[in-house]
């Protein structure tokens, strides 16, 4: 059980302080808090921690955010909506039941969806672009810089490539965690 422990209290700190790092390096959305919904949607069998640890991880990471950087950690309405976002990808994990690369990459890559659709739609409704059908089409529109690598690409790649590089790795350990342990025989 400590062991256990540890591992969740490793990956909530890592992906806060992961958030808070990329904030300051301005690496916007390269952070791994979809895909830690996700794989604690599709791992762990009590769903109460599954929606809990990535929450937690969102939410220390937006304290860390607000004490110790000039990027906003608790914003509004937005906010809300981004926590809420997060809990639609845990549960899209929870629905991820054969763990394969390809089922793997798909969630991940509909999860990165999901957050970038419902978490742009509390931008509007914060009322930044107005409550019109162009200020709507603004908000989403303006939202995809935020999505696009510092390398010039222009879909969606600091988010998809958080979530991909998290998503192989934890699902990655956790599958080699789960392969019978390999004995020697002495000769």
């Amino acid at each position: 059980m400590k062991k256990e422990i540890l591992i969740v209290a490793l990956l909530v700190l890592t992906t806060a302080i992961l958030r808070i790092v990329n904030a300051e390096a301005h690496l916007y959305n390269m952070v791994p808090v979809a895909a830690l919904g996700l794989f604690s949607g599709s791992v762990l069998t009590n769903k109460k921690w599954a929606y809990l640890i990535p929450l937690t991880a969102m939410f220390l990471s937006d304290v860390g955010l607000n004490l110790f950087t000039t990027t906003p950690g608790f914003y509004g309405v937005s906010q809300i909506v981004n926590y809420l976002a997060l809990g639609l990808v845990t549960l899209l994990g929870i629905a991820l039941v054969k763990r394969n690369t390809i089922n793997v990459l798909g969630f991940t890559l509909g999860g990165s969806m999901i957050f970038f659709l419902i978490s742009n739609f509390g931008t509007f409704l914060s009322g930044y672009y107005g409550y019109s059908v162009a200020g709507f089409t603004e908000c989403y529109v303006m939202a995809l810089p935020f999505y696009k690598s510092e390398f010039s690409t222009t879909i969606f790649m600091n988010s998809f490539l958080g979530d991909i590089i998290f998503s192989a790795v934890a699902f990655g350990i956790f599958y080699l965690a789960s392969l019978p342990k390999l004995t020697l025989k002495k000769a």
